[in-house]
């Protein structure tokens, strides 16, 4: 999976004498947390998220009156808040190489260049979605994790198991924990009773399994 394949292509964005008051509209209006900062020659030249715009507001503490506060943010620009340079992406790098990249900097997005044109932007939303379709997540069936020998035919050897039960392989990694290699799949169809017991017979160790995998929401507060 690219970023081409994740990225948000519908771009909105600010030019540097933005306001605060009119960037934090349009973060309210469109639900987003980041906006591109483009000059007038169609330049990227920073970056302003949500976090700078709060950080850019005047204390609770402060003696100001809710129209001073209001006057100030009115004239107050993006380009003395945003943040640059900023750290961009390719639509060709792999996800996670971008992901790799939001991590290692601390940052929640990542505007996507072709050449010196902006032609999208990634962000951490994006990632959690393409997590949440690599494991299958919202689908029904089961799932479950095994500690595996890390050698080749392994996660061949699995996906038979579940086929042969009547499943379908919807979401499916491979990762290591402190040495031990680990495969965890998601599977729609099969016959649990069938699976179950195919499971255990397998050269490696059930480490989890859950016939119906759900998370309690409650709400709380």
């Amino acid at each position: 999976m690219l970023v081409k394949d994740r990225m948000t292509t519908h771009l909105i964005s600010v030019h540097p004498e933005t306001t605060h008051k009119q960037a934090s509209e349009l973060m309210k209006e469109h639900h987003i947390h980041h906006l591109p900062v483009i000059d007038k020659q169609g330049h990227l030249v920073g970056i302003v998220v949500e976090e700078d715009l709060l950080a850019a507001q005047p204390s609770p503490a402060t003696t100001l009156s809710i129209y001073e506060i209001h006057g100030l943010l009115s004239k107050l620009q993006v380009r003395q808040i945003m943040t640059h340079p900023v750290y961009t992406t390719t639509p060709d790098c792999p996800l996670e190489e971008a992901a790799r990249l939001m991590i290692d900097q601390g940052v929640g997005s990542l505007p996507v260049m072709d050449n010196d044109t902006m032609v999208g932007i990634i962000t951490d939303t994006d990632i959690f979605e393409a997590l949440v379709s690599l494991l299958g997540g919202g689908q029904t069936g089961a799932r479950f994790t095994l500690q595996v020998a890390d050698q080749p035919g392994v996660l061949a050897k699995v996906a038979q198991t579940v086929a042969n039960a009547g499943g379908n392989v919807v979401g499916v990694t491979a990762w290591y924990r402190e040495g031990k290699a680990y495969i965890t799949i998601k599977e729609h169809g099969a016959n649990f009773e069938q699976l179950r017991p195919a499971l255990d017979a397998l050269d490696a160790d059930v480490v989890d399994v859950r016939e119906r995998p759900d998370c309690i929401q409650k709400q709380y507060g």
